[in-house]
Parts: C-alpha cells; structure tokens; sequence
C-alpha cells in the first residue's frame, strides 16, 4: 500500500516553493543583465602606471626664456650657473 495521497504539501510549503521560484528567476534575470551590461561596457581607458619624470632645471630655464621671463644673457648666465655646480661657503 503507497501512501501517495496522505503526504500534502501545507500552504507554507506552497508560499516557500512560490518564493524559490521567485528567487530562482530573480537570480537568473539578475546574472542576464550584468552580463549584459559587461559585455557591452565601452573600453576603459588605460592610465599609465609611470609617473613622468619632473623637469630639470635646464628645462625650466629654457621654457622661461621661451616664455619670455628672462633675457639670453639671464639664460646663458644661470645656465652656467647650473652646470657649474653647487655653491660652497668658504
């Protein structure tokens, strides 16, 4: 003798297996979109890893005689300056 028809499922058994089902297709539609949306994002830009080197001095005195800030003659002299090294206390 089967008891097939003696083992129901109550009204929560029903509600709990509405809301899985619920839960189930939330999750699936949920995973579609952000799959979606993944794979049709524009490329990002890539920013470079380095950072580029700060400009000497030799390149600052050169753009300020490009700029105008100083004459030749300011340029020649604070060249020199710079190539003959640090000054010392005597």
């Amino acid at each position: 003798m089967m008891f097939w028809y003696d083992h129901d499922v109550s009204g929560w058994g029903w509600f709990a297996m509405s809301a899985g089902m619920i839960l189930f297709w939330a999750l699936i539609i949920t995973l579609g979109v952000l799959l979606f949306r993944a794979l049709n994002r524009p490329p990002q830009e890539h920013t470079p890893t380095y950072t580029p080197a700060p400009p000497s001095a030799e390149d600052i005195l050169g753009e300020r005689l490009a700029r105008g800030e100083i004459d030749e003659d300011e340029y020649r002299r604070l060249r020199n300056a710079l190539h003959a090294g640090p000054l010392t206390k005597r």
